[in-house]
């Protein structure tokens, strides 16, 4: 992952004709856990089909009510997981976090700390103070460290990429499964509210590799949450890695395509959204916003 401010730092509820809802600790100690069932994938489109310029809706990254804690604990233990020896698969990891503030305005709500909080409660919880969805969250962990699949220490420590820059060594203070995924939602967050930067809605060279002599090409960048992914992951997929998503060649970098894959696998069309088009676009998310939520008037003042 590359983050151009590492050093930088909304959930509401949303309503539209009907009501919908837009410290770390090391990896326990314990015995592997025993592999999770085994979950069906959804069918996947060929990576030819995948679009650089709308990699997922803004309503799907941003619906912060997609999944609660129970419905990701059972997703959590559905998916079939490999664990490392001596390290714990992420249905069984737990976590002391610490409370983080509210940033105010648009930005990510507090997240009131914890005991041994499951990892469900976790991505349940930063989801739902900075506003993006858990599926975005999941889908994360998965591209960065393979953790549902195949968690390892060094995976907890790096869950989501988070300081960890294509250039340079991760700076380990950010090291920490809670620490990576409330900064991940956090980061989201802060690209959504400050969205003027390289990675932006409109046309943007896209490198295909972190060396620059793979090239690159302009992409159309539709939604902010394609360019949330860019700023995150600056890298699109070239030709011979679409022809070849499981191999590519020395060019090749798969982050984005990945995300794109992974969410077809488990959630189905990345670029879905819940309501047509004539529906105001904040009823999607389009932006990252809920629809502002209306005061109720009294039945008495009704006369």
């Amino acid at each position: 992952m590359s983050i151009a401010e590492v050093a930088a730092r909304c959930a509401a509820a949303a309503l539209v004709v009907v009501a919908f809802a837009a410290c770390t600790s090391a990896p326990g100690d314990a015995a592997p856990a025993a592999s999770t069932s085994v979950r069906a994938t959804l069918p996947e489109p060929p990576a030819t089909e995948f679009d650089p310029g709308h990699i997922v809706s803004d309503d799907a990254f941003y619906d912060s009510r997609a999944m609660d804690e129970d419905q990701i604990q059972a997703f959590l233990e559905s998916v079939s997981c490999r664990a490392d020896a001596g390290v714990k698969c992420l249905a069984d990891y737990t976590q002391t976090t610490t409370t983080q503030p509210a940033v105010g305005g648009g930005h990510c709500e507090e997240y009131r700390g914890g005991i041994r909080e499951r990892a469900s409660r976790i991505i349940a919880k930063a989801a739902v103070a900075c506003g993006v969805s858990p599926r975005t969250l999941l889908v994360l962990l998965q591209k960065e460290q393979s953790l549902l699949s195949r968690p390892s220490v060094s995976g907890y420590e790096r869950a989501t990429g988070y300081g960890c820059p294509d250039t340079a060594d991760c700076d380990a203070k950010y090291f920490g499964f809670f620490n990576q995924v409330y900064n991940a939602a956090w980061q989201f967050r802060q690209y959504t509210e400050e969205p003027d930067r390289q990675y932006r809605i409109g046309v943007v060279n896209v490198g295909y590799h972190p060396d620059a002599a793979c090239g690159a090409s302009p992409v159309e960048i539709r939604n902010q949450a394609t360019a949330n992914l860019y700023n995150y992951t600056p890298y699109q997929p070239s030709a011979v890695t679409l022809a070849d998503p499981d191999t590519g060649d020395g060019c090749s970098a798969f982050g984005n395509l990945n995300f794109w894959r992974i969410w077809h696998r488990w959630f189905g069309d990345p670029e879905a959204e819940r309501l047509p088009g004539f529906f105001p676009p904040c009823s999607r998310l389009v932006g990252g916003h809920p629809c502002p939520v209306q005061p109720t008037i009294p039945a008495a003042a009704l006369g």
